[in-house]
């Protein structure tokens, strides 16, 4: 009797959710950790390198690769389309040259989808996006590549409290951070093209 009990609870049990991931590269690998660390149903936020082909890139020497994030989710609570649409909607799609302040081939953006059916939804939201604006999107969408974490120090940037000495005098790095997010123009950017769908701004 208690084997059909148990038996019928784990059958009754909802099924456990799918842990996926997704990597966008989004300019500084800062901010687009910090936007997605705050979305429901993200896990977890990793900077990190991807794109070329060097191995084992560091931020002094990652060319040929691009400074992305690898979003780690439960896709029975925020969907890989909802991740997509908020990416876009929280870089500039217009430019080739980088991101902001930050110019360069490591600061192009870029989704980079794992099989067909990623594909199709990342292209599927990039026409959408093109719709919204009227305009040309120049974020690909490409094949995934070796995904390689960055340094510690990267990591959780926005919220860390260690001293740094930046131009504007030392301060805490979560301050630093929002010192260089405002004087880059990344919200500002970022509302100037979407408006009122613009993901993330401060």
């Amino acid at each position: 009797m208690l084997r059909i009990l148990l038996l019928c609870l784990a059958l009754a049990a909802p099924a456990a959710a799918e842990t996926r991931t997704a990597v966008f590269a989004g300019g500084c690998f800062w901010c687009v950790e910090a936007n997605f660390e705050h979305v429901p149903g993200v896990r977890s936020a990793v900077s990190g390198y991807s794109g070329g082909q060097k191995a084992n890139p560091t931020y002094k020497d990652h060319e040929g690769h691009l400074e992305v994030v690898r979003v780690t989710y439960d896709d029975a609570v925020v969907s890989y389309e909802k991740l997509v649409g908020l990416f876009l909607r929280s870089i500039d799609v217009t430019d080739a040259g980088g991101q902001f302040c930050d110019r360069g081939p490591a600061y192009r953006s870029a989704v980079f989808v794992s099989d067909k059916a990623d594909r199709a939804i990342a292209e599927a939201e990039v026409a959408r996006a093109e719709a919204t604006l009227g305009r040309k999107v120049v974020t690909p969408v490409l094949a995934a590549k070796r995904f390689w974490p960055a340094e510690d120090y990267h990591q959780d940037y926005a919220r860390q409290s260690e001293i740094i000495l930046t131009r504007a005098g030392p301060m805490q790095k979560k301050n630093a951070y929002k010192f260089y997010r405002k004087s880059c123009g990344r919200d500002a950017r970022v509302r100037e093209i979407w408006g009122a769908e613009a993901a993330f701004v401060k």
